[in-house]
């Protein structure tokens, strides 16, 4: 089965139904981007701040306190498995566009990587490692680069006419 550029013959329903799922999928995935603005400053240190807290900083304009172990595991684990869903159901729509095998592949596997390493990487922030607030944050922003791209590039072809 040819599944390079599949998305382009498709019924005009299915491509509907493929558009309206992208846009709110889009919607919730922004709308977490504005949650973690708002929550961890959205640098290295606002991501520190958020897990391990902030008790010792006499100047904070907000007090937060460092994540328990079950707050963590829920994070983590609520993280992972969603996310996962997401990236799964975008890649298999990734995979039925009209694009190079590299490309395609790298759309596909990248946001895998980067939510193990971005929400692995919190886990490990949190028992001790500091320098991972950088891993968190460079993993954050490919994961959120590619998930944009792909829905772009999905969202494109939905609207061709109908591939000859």
């Amino acid at each position: 089965m040819q599944l390079n550029g599949l998305i382009l013959s498709l019924p005009k329903e299915i491509k509907l139904l493929i558009g309206a799922f992208i846009i709110v999928l889009s919607i919730g995935f922004y709308t977490g981007l504005l949650f973690v603005g708002e929550t961890s400053s959205a640098n290295p240190n606002g991501i520190e701040e958020q897990y391990l807290g902030n008790e010792d900083d006499e100047d904070a304009q907000v007090m937060r306190f460092k994540k328990s172990d079950k707050e963590m595991l829920t994070l983590v684990h609520n993280h992972i498995l969603s996310m996962s869903i997401i990236f799964f159901l975008v890649g298999l729509l990734v995979s039925i566009t009209r694009l190079g095998r590299k490309l395609k592949l790298f759309l596909i596997v990248e946001p895998f990587v980067s939510v193990i390493l971005t929400f692995g990487g919190l886990y490990l922030l949190w028992a001790g490692m500091l320098w991972m607030k950088y891993v968190v944050m460079f993993s954050g922003i490919l994961m959120t680069l590619t998930f944009t791209f792909s829905v772009l590039i999905i969202l494109k072809q939905l609207l061709q006419k109908t591939s000859s």
